[in-house]
């Protein structure tokens, strides 16, 4: 029997079981600290600076150390580098759960940044070692896609509830037992897995992407905060300008961190910018629905939460849907199919007014989960499986980094528009009776008319409530229509690569791809496999 036809058995469908289990955590992580923030706040009194980085420090560093973890994972075992994540996850969680001040809360974050980016490589490299048969691979990808998807959402669920009943230490505390399930499991049920060859490792290598990945994302936020201006557009252009120094010294390197000759195939790079546009508009749009259903519609942190359960609920089954029918019709048409239900989803949200309801709006974002799941669980096993096996950690954490830029992008870009529109609009049509002050603080944000609302006359206060609710909802119309054609861009540009001879991201290995598309193919595929 093969590598690529030998099946899994009881032991790694358990240890998959454990690999979810982390991707759970670093996903609830970035959600958790939405419900967590008012208790804190008002525990620890942090400045408005402090406060966005308690909340983006975290994300910051996770983003920009996903590439040098996964290729340590390559170098030194992918298991080990896992295990000591799970250590250091553990502690940070206690450091951040009993913090008495913002600047220890900070670093607790900080560190449980750089611990999280150590889980998601290692774990879906892992899972390219322990599933060798491309179709029970392609199941576990979809696991593993539906435990990070989950962890965004029971993230504030869980909070909610804890809170409830204890400290806001207490959602950072759930983490340890956990870890610590991991760290006792780990060793029994994980192979070990490194580079037989890797080298030494790059240590300039690794703080070039640090710097190039921190920069293009601080750049990215401080667009979706302010917009567009001089000071984020110099940040975005100082990461860039360090990640072409980055590339060049991977060009050189004898010993690179990221192997450039997977992103000549349009088997690696097209999976990447697909996975990309695909989080841009989940992400993105995940700024409006939130705003609507807490500012809109009054709703509490925790209902919010639970109005959210049925779009993460369906997402198994645009998984489960996308990898039976991946075999039978190829993986670029079942790309195609999910990308065109996302689009439809969002084309349903080019009609939502403020009065559609909260059934209408799940709906809508039910159909769009659908979509992506089951595309965003194709393209990770595509990239992982276009990856030889000794460099699966920078596959994986290329995948990890390119949907984590398209979220980044997606909050900015889609975020930006949308504050364009909704100023425009409030400034066009505010009540008259709004003093210049007033209007400032209204036409800023949502929450800002909301709260200005509430110190108002009522006759006043309905009308500026009517005026910025309107607007915000056409805000998200807009931002349905960007989503739209992105999605239907995306779908075009799969089934017009499904038409050249140089694109079967079907294909699982370098063997099958020569079969079925011929010499010239097969050596594109093949200098891939060779040049590690």
């Amino acid at each position: 029997m093969t590598e690529e036809h030998r099946t899994a058995g009881f032991r790694e469908w358990v240890g998959l079981a454990v690999l979810v289990l982390p991707c759970v955590l670093a996903s609830m992580d970035m959600s958790v600290m939405f419900v967590a923030l008012p208790s804190l706040t008002a525990d620890l009194k942090p400045s408005s600076s402090e406060l966005l980085w308690i909340m983006d420090a975290y994300g910051f560093l996770l983003a920009g150390l996903l590439i040098t973890m996964g290729t340590l994972g390559d170098r030194i075992g992918r298991r080990r580098v896992l295990l000591a994540g799970a250590v250091a996850f553990g502690a940070a969680s206690v450091l951040a759960a009993y913090s008495t001040s913002s600047g220890t809360l900070i670093a607790a974050r900080a560190l449980l940044g750089i611990a999280g980016s150590t889980l998601a490589p290692s774990t879906l490299s892992l899972i390219r070692n322990m599933f060798h048969n491309a179709k029970q691979r392609a199941t576990a990808v979809g696991v593993w896609t539906a435990g990070f998807a989950g962890g965004a959402v029971f993230g504030p669920i869980i909070g909610g509830l804890l809170l409830e009943h204890f400290w806001w230490g207490s959602v950072f505390l759930i983490n340890v037992p956990v870890m610590a399930l991991l760290l006792v499991l780990g060793p029994l049920l994980l192979p070990e897995y490194r580079d037989p060859r890797p080298g030494r490792f790059d240590l300039l290598g690794a703080a070039l992407s640090l710097v190039a990945v921190l920069g293009v994302i601080y750049g990215i936020k401080l667009m979706a905060v302010h917009g567009f201006g001089w000071v984020p557009l110099a940040y975005c252009a100082a990461g860039l300008t360090v990640g072409a120094a980055f590339l060049r010294r991977q060009r050189m390197a004898a010993n690179p961190m990221i192997d450039l000759a997977l992103f000549r195939t349009r088997r690696f790079n097209v999976p990447l910018l697909i996975d990309a546009l695909a989080t841009f508009g989940l992400v993105g749009f995940s700024l409006f629905n939130w705003q609507f259903m807490q500012l809109v519609l009054g709703m509490g942190p925790l209902e919010s939460a639970l109005w959210s359960l049925p779009t993460f609920l369906v997402m198994p089954l645009g998984i489960a849907l996308a990898t039976a029918m991946a075999p039978r019709i190829g993986k670029p048409k079942v790309i195609a199919a999910g990308l065109l239900v996302a689009a439809v989803g969002y084309a349903m949200l080019t009609l939502f007014h403020t009065d559609s309801g909260i059934v209408y709006l799940v709906s809508a974002l039910t159909v769009v989960s659908i979509g992506i799941g089951g595309v965003s669980a194709v393209v990770t096993d595509v990239i992982l499986s276009a990856a030889p096996p000794e460099r699966a950690g920078m596959a994986s954490a290329m995948a990890e980094t390119s949907a984590e830029f398209g979220g980044a992008l997606g909050i900015a870009i889609l975020g930006s528009i949308g504050t364009a529109i909704y100023r425009s609009e409030l400034t066009a049509k505010a009540p008259a009776a709004l003093t210049p002050k007033e209007l400032e603080a209204a036409r800023n944000t949502l929450g800002g008319a909301v709260d200005t609302a509430a110190t108002l006359p009522k006759g006043t206060a309905e009308a500026l409530r009517n005026v910025a609710f309107d607007a915000f909802a056409r805000e998200m119309r807009i931002a349905s229509v960007v989503s739209v054609v992105l999605m239907a861009g995306a779908a075009i540009l799969i089934a017009t690569l499904l038409r050249t001879a140089h694109t079967r991201l079907g294909s699982d290995t370098p063997e099958s791809a020569a079969e079925h598309n011929g010499p010239d193919q097969a050596g594109d595929l093949t200098s891939t496999t060779t040049s590690s």
